[in-house]
């Protein structure tokens, strides 16, 4: 498990929390506005060792009050439940940020209590899962592990990154439909910049556009925001 970045502070990655974020290598995901491409190759990035990490979070106790888990995807690692026991015996909350591709993984981190917080992508409405996840889907583990956020057992919030040539606001619609009623949505913006595969053609939306989308979802999930909207 390669511990391929570290953001020292973070005031938003952690709701509520001052933070650090820690990043995975690797990701069974390939989505085509990724801008951690080199980590999720687990090609590049850093490679610090586990006890650096450590040894920084032992020297921040007092000062943060949290740690953000980010990648990549981190539930690939089958062995992640170590190093979080690890943060969580120095006395950090942990955010998790996951694609909800491993439901059995996410809900015993959660059940052991290791698992503070989850920040799960929502790639797109069911039927174009691909498309926006860049490899076919298994969607019975992403609509289980959707289902276990929403009943409420952890705190949690679910996102969707948007570009114009991938999503529209009938897309939202049907997302709507699909996680009706959940308490903490956003639409986060595409960002161009290194992406997943070279030569991607997406774009941002407007300004007038991102509200269209949230319209679109707010019929079904009142709570939905865009990102950096009244924060």
């Amino acid at each position: 498990m390669k511990i391929a970045g570290l953001q020292k502070t973070t005031l938003l990655d952690y709701p509520g929390k001052v933070a650090c974020t820690v990043f995975l290598a690797g990701c069974n995901f390939r989505c085509p506005y990724c801008q951690n491409a080199e980590i999720a190759f687990a090609q590049g990035g850093e490679d610090i060792p586990q006890e650096e990490l450590l040894a920084f979070l032992r020297r921040r106790r007092g000062i943060l009050d949290g740690v953000c888990v980010t990648g990549g995807e981190p539930l690939v690692h089958t062995r992640i439940g170590e190093l979080l026991r690890k943060i969580k015996a120095l006395g950090y909350a942990v955010k998790l940020d996951t694609n909800g591709s491993f439901p059995a993984r996410l809900k015993a981190l959660c059940a052991e209590g290791l698992v503070d917080f989850v920040a799960m992508d929502i790639k797109h409405a069911p039927a174009q899962y691909a498309r926006a996840a860049g490899v076919p889907a298994d969607m019975d583990a992403i609509g289980e592990s959707a289902a276990f956020l929403l009943g409420g057992s952890v705190p949690y919030e679910l996102r969707t990154t948007v570009a114009r040539g991938l999503h529209t606001a009938a897309d939202m619609e049907e997302i709507g439909r699909w996680l009706r009623g959940a308490k903490r949505y956003y639409l986060q913006n595409f960002r161009p910049g290194d992406t997943l595969p070279p030569g991607c053609t997406l774009e941002p939306f407007s300004d007038e556009e991102m509200l269209a989308l949230k319209r679109a979802l707010a019929p079904f999930i009142p709570a939905v925001r865009i990102r950096g909207e009244g924060e």
